[in-house]
């Protein structure tokens, strides 16, 4: 994941190898969509935050207030934040964090990469002498990590048999890096290949096959992960991806131009417009107030760097979707209006391969897997198992 340092402070080391271990704890085209909602005009940027700016949490005391609410800049602060919620956070009331299987095995990690960055990543495995029947490998959406909603949504793909690999992000969760910041997007997905690259030479991963998860902007980076590396995976799985912007809400050439040029000036800067659609992410409103207990996740304005780099992926994405040419499963609500399902379509009709599903739901905002009814949040977790389970016995 990328050069996130601050500028000035850009320094490369040799690679480390450092590992720190810490708590336990087809052949056809299938579309298939529901009445459609697809026609939206948004005013506000495709690739937007989740959270509004850091607020009190209802159900928590003063303090642990007081802790959400400072900087969470640097790695050191986040991980901070996240110790002191664990607690709370697993008496949270959600449909995911009821669904946890016994005897699953979960470890955590931070490895230092090439660049000298400690990366964060953690793996959810079937219950020893189990052996997977393949790897998953997921890329979390903007300023997410991977150790909170989808600690659920791992476990009962891990009850179906499969392996599951999750990092964060450089700048994002509990990974090093300031907080919220691409420097380039590029090099973020070549921070993500070399991680799950290093991942896959792990004794329990070898030989098996292995796909990769994109949800919303880890949509875009599982979607150039494969474009970089089109041999080494056997699926890919996208979930509300952000992998083209609608003209409708692109700035104006000019208007982007001075954005460009004045994010070499001034990189970190939180200048960037946007809205909170945290109410329209989460169709279910008692889900949306568990996402405030996600303390580490990004809640600000976006960084000027981030943003460019943002539109700039979009871009260089939509000119190579034709060059997608593994199994490719699209799931996104068709009511979602932070990113558009219309672009998901497009998507499914440009990628090259044959093996292609694409699944609207009827409704459905963006966040499909965490803030819909508890029945469509279990229908949308099932349908990735049922994808993967038919590719593993057909590859």
């Amino acid at each position: 994941m990328a050069t996130y340092v601050a500028i000035g402070s850009h320094h490369h080391r040799l690679s480390l190898h450092r590992r720190r271990t810490i708590q336990h704890a087809g052949a056809h085209t299938t579309v298939s969509h529901a009445p459609e909602v697809l026609h939206q005009r948004r005013s506000t940027p495709a690739v937007v935050r989740i959270r509004a700016a850091r607020r009190a949490i209802d159900g928590v005391s003063d303090e642990l207030n007081a802790v959400a609410s400072q900087s969470l800049d640097t790695a050191a602060a986040r991980r901070r934040v996240r110790a002191a919620f664990l607690d709370s956070q697993r008496r949270l009331d959600h449909f995911l964090f009821k669904m946890a299987p016994s005897e699953i095995q979960i470890k955590e990690f931070y490895e230092t990469n090439s660049k000298g960055r400690e990366i964060f990543w953690k793996y959810w495995l079937p219950k020893p002498g189990v052996l997977p029947k393949a790897s998953l490998f997921f890329c979390h959406g903007y300023g997410d990590t991977c150790t909170f909603f989808f600690e659920g949504i791992a476990k009962r793909i891990v009850a179906a048999g499969y392996g599951v690999y999750a990092m964060d992000f450089p700048g994002f969760g509990l990974s090093e890096g300031l907080h919220g910041y691409i420097h380039s997007f590029d090099e973020l997905v070549d921070d993500v290949i070399e991680q799950y690259a290093r991942i896959r030479e792990r004794t329990e991963v070898r030989g098996l096959q292995h796909f990769i998860l994109g949800q919303s902007m880890g949509g875009a980076v599982a979607l150039k992960v494969h474009l970089k590396q089109p041999k080494e995976w056997d699926g890919v799985l996208l979930v509300a991806p952000m992998c083209k912007i609608a003209e409708d809400v692109t700035p104006p050439a000019a208007i982007l131009k001075a954005f460009t040029l004045l994010s070499y000036i001034l990189p970190e800067a939180k200048l960037f417009p946007q809205q909170d659609l945290g109410d329209l992410a989460f169709r279910d409103p008692e889900k949306r107030k568990v996402a405030e207990y996600n303390v580490t996740s990004y809640a600000d304005q976006m960084r000027l760097r981030t943003a460019v780099e943002l539109i700039k992926a979009t871009r260089d994405i939509e000119m190579q979707l034709e060059k997608i040419s593994c199994p490719l499963l699209i799931l996104h609500g068709a009511a979602d209006k932070v990113t558009d399902p219309n672009v998901s379509r497009y998507l499914f009709n440009k990628a090259s391969t044959k093996d292609k599903t694409l699944r609207l739901y009827e409704g459905g905002y963006h966040s499909i897997l965490e803030g819909e009814p508890d029945e469509r949040i279990s229908s949308v977790i099932q349908d990735i198992i049922s994808w993967l389970d038919s590719h593993v016995s057909v590859l």
